[in-house]
């Protein structure tokens, strides 16, 4: 009895095979301590498969994902989070390549393979344009191992003032500002670049490879491949006004409680954080946010769990490892042992299991 992740493996896999086709210069990435919630062992075999069409490095979150995913890979693994000097540099293999976001870090890694992160719109942390007359002394050291530099660009396309950023000349710029202090920039790792966008880049700068990061869209971007699926543990039939729950609430109308795995610890019942820009642009949301706020308060909230293609109620907030939800008197419930399939954002959530159907 658990809370299931069923793939669609040839659907699934398929949808790889898309995403590398417009993309042959890909590098998977597999982030999370669940692995975008299929795994970081499942994951890894999966771009292992990839390997055949040209996939030979995949990227990982943190230090800690590669000491995991090393194991169950045997490619190059880039590190994403960058590395801070001083911190441990843990025992990896040498096939793992670090990211590096100023010169101390740089040169806190003799030996090692590294990237060298760019700064750019989104603001969070690479090297600045004012450290590359300081960059070019340090990669001339024999102890430094370049593997290439990165920039990872916003999301969204906001419109400006004259248009909106271009973010293909934004990194354009730094490969222009690179080459004209005498540093080659022989690949390139974007994140969130087109499949156009990366053309238009590549034809500007024929001797940078440009290598697109990509996770979301590589093992999320079909999400009909995936199916989550929680077990009934029981089901309470209930007349209005009986009392149930930790909190000894009353029914509101007859019909029966179901008790299905998917809880809290799960992460069934959390939302992704939104805020209130674009996030939540628009009076329609706006006021849709506030009526499910509204409702919370009195205890009506809206479950990702599903029956008979209606949505259900929770009954009471999420426990730990269930949840407890309410069918209506005049739909015939599930019988123990049955699955309930629920909406869920894999990235946040931690199955019980993954079942490639």
């Amino acid at each position: 009895m658990s809370l299931t992740l069923h793939v669609a493996t040839d659907r699934w896999r398929a949808h790889q095979d898309e995403v590398l086709a417009r993309h042959p210069d890909l590098v998977p990435v597999v982030k999370g301590v669940n692995g975008y919630g299929l795994g970081i062992p499942n994951l890894m075999a999966a771009a292992s498969k990839l390997a055949a069409g040209g996939v030979e490095t995949t990227a990982v979150g943190t230090a800690a994902e590669a000491e995991l995913a090393k194991d169950h890979y045997s490619g190059r693994l880039l590190v994403l989070m960058p590395y801070i000097a001083g911190e441990d540099a843990r025992d990896l293999p040498d096939r793992v390549i670090r990211t590096v976001t100023s010169i101390e870090a740089l040169q806190a890694l003799p030996g090692r393979r590294v990237v060298v992160d760019l700064m750019t719109s989104m603001r969070r942390f690479g090297l600045e344009k004012s450290d590359i007359a300081k960059l070019r002394p340090a990669l001339e050291s024999d102890s430094v191992r370049l593997e290439g530099f990165s920039v990872h660009m916003p999301l969204d396309r906001v419109a400006g003032d004259h248009g909106g950023h271009d973010y293909v000349r934004e990194a354009s710029d730094w490969i222009d500002a690179l080459v004209a202090a005498a540093v080659p920039v022989r690949t390139l790792f974007v994140s969130h670049l087109s499949p156009d966008e990366i053309s238009s880049l590549g034809k500007q700068h024929p001797g940078t490879t440009v290598r697109p990061r990509i996770g979301t869209e590589l093992w999320l971007g079909d999400r009909k491949a995936l199916q989550a699926r929680g077990t009934v543990h029981s089901v309470q039939k209930v007349r209005k006004g009986d009392r149930f729950g930790y909190r000894q609430h009353k029914a509101r109308s007859d019909g029966y409680l179901v008790v299905a795995s998917g809880g809290t610890a799960h992460g069934v019942g959390l939302e992704n954080p939104k805020n209130f820009g674009r996030g939540m642009a628009g009076v329609t949301v706006r006021a849709k946010f506030l009526a499910r706020s509204g409702l919370a308060l009195l205890n009506r909230t809206m479950s990702p769990f599903s029956w008979q293609d209606k949505t259900l109620w929770f009954a009471e907030p999420p426990h730990m490892q269930v949840s407890v939800l309410f069918v209506p008197a005049d739909v015939t419930p599930p019988a123990v042992g049955e699955e309930l399939a629920l909406e869920v954002s894999p990235v946040m959530t931690h199955f019980d299991r993954v079942v490639f159907d």
